[in-house]
C-alpha cells in the first residue's frame, strides 16, 4: 500500500538524502491529464523508503539513492554498468502546482506521481 501524500514528502532531516558527488539522473515521462499531471520516473532498484518528494511553486523535485544491495564481502566484480548513487530529478511545469494534491505509487521500478490541480 502506498504511503500517504505527506509521509514521503516530509521525511525527517535525518532520513533526507543529500546530493554529493556524481548524481544519477533517472529518466522521467510527464503527462498532462484532464485535472493535472502524471509523472513516471524510472527508479529500478531504489527502495521506496529512500525517496523524498518536494513540491514547489512550479516544480517537483525527487531525491533518493540507488544502492547496490547485492554486493557482499568477498565479492569482486568483472563488469559494472548499473549506476548506484544519489540522484535528484527536477521537473518544471508550465503552471503553478503549489496547491496541487499529490499522490504516488511505486510499482515495478517506476515511481508514479499524480498531481491534481485545484
Amino acid at each position: 500500500m502506498p504511503k500517504s501524500n505527506r509521509e514521503i514528502a516530509l521525511l525527517t532531516v535525518a532520513h533526507r538524502v543529500r546530493p554529493s558527488g556524481r548524481l544519477w539522473n533517472p529518466a522521467a515521462d510527464v503527462y498532462r491529464s484532464g485535472d493535472g499531471w502524471i509523472v513516471k520516473v524510472d527508479l529500478a532498484g531504489v527502495c521506496a523508503d529512500d525517496l523524498e518528494l518536494e513540491l514547489g511553486q512550479s516544480g517537483l523535485r525527487i531525491r533518493g539513492c540507488r544502492r547496490d544491495t547485492f554486493f557482499k564481502e568477498g565479492y569482486s566484480y568483472q563488469q559494472m554498468e548499473i549506476t548506484y548513487s544519489r540522484f535528484e530529478k527536477s521537473i518544471e511545469f508550465p503552471c503553478s502546482i503549489e496547491a496541487a494534491s499529490l499522490a504516488h505509487d511505486y510499482h515495478d521500478g517506476f515511481l508514479i506521481v499524480t498531481l491534481r490541480c485545484k
